[in-house]
């Protein structure tokens, strides 16, 4: 019996992307394009992926694994829990990350409270990537607000893992409206799905050690 490690290569992982526009589904979002084409590059590296449209469930404020009485979070707990990889895309509003994002990293915060059977943090070896998209500056500044807030509870971040897209500013053109994404806005996407399908490969056979 071959009981040989799969190789970095062929090893599959699963990604989870949470989209925090504050449209709900089935309306178009130009969040939601900008994390599936994020999965998109994923899946070029053998990591599967799915969407969550976190306005479409009742995302209770709080910051435990579950708030009780009809809080959906728990599941989607769940899903980030059995993923490898958590890509987390939002708009900018008034210069800064979506409620809806916010929301996120606060319901992650009580992560801070769980381990793994070897004790360390049970977030450990998971790998973040963050999308933005707007029509106003910011992109960079919301970047490092959520990824500050990932790396705080857990994630690991690889390098350049962050993409966006940001149009003129009073202006009413979406990233969804383009007839063509931009070649800079591909190019830095591709290079976020696989630097972080890499990291994630990485930590799947070789964890963090505990402490």
């Amino acid at each position: 019996m071959d009981t040989q490690e799969p190789s970095m290569d062929t090893q599959e992982l699963s990604a989870i992307a949470l989209v925090c526009t504050l449209t709900p589904s089935p309306a178009p979002s130009s969040s939601d394009l900008l994390a599936r084409q994020i999965l998109d590059g994923l899946a070029e590296h053998n990591v599967s992926g799915s969407v969550v449209r976190v306005v479409d469930h009742d995302i209770r404020p709080g910051v435990k694994t579950d708030m009780g009485d009809g809080d959906e979070w728990p599941a989607i707990r769940e899903k980030i829990l059995a993923a490898d990889i958590l890509v987390l895309a939002t708009p900018i509003w008034l210069g800064h990350p979506a409620s809806i994002s916010q929301r996120v990293l606060e319901r992650l915060d009580a992560e801070l409270a769980e381990t793994d059977d070897a004790g360390r943090p049970i977030l450990f070896d998971k790998v973040a990537v963050v999308g933005v998209v707007g029509n106003e500056d910011g992109a960079h500044n919301v970047i490092a607000q959520l990824f500050q807030g990932l790396n705080d509870v857990g994630f690991s971040i690889a390098g350049q893992s962050g993409t966006y897209w940001v149009g003129e500013a009073m202006h009413g053109t979406d990233f969804k409206d383009l007839d063509k994404v931009p070649d800079p806005v591909a190019k830095t996407t591709a290079t976020a799905a696989r630097n972080a399908a890499h990291l994630a490969k990485m930590l799947k056979q070789n964890a963090y050690p505990a402490g």
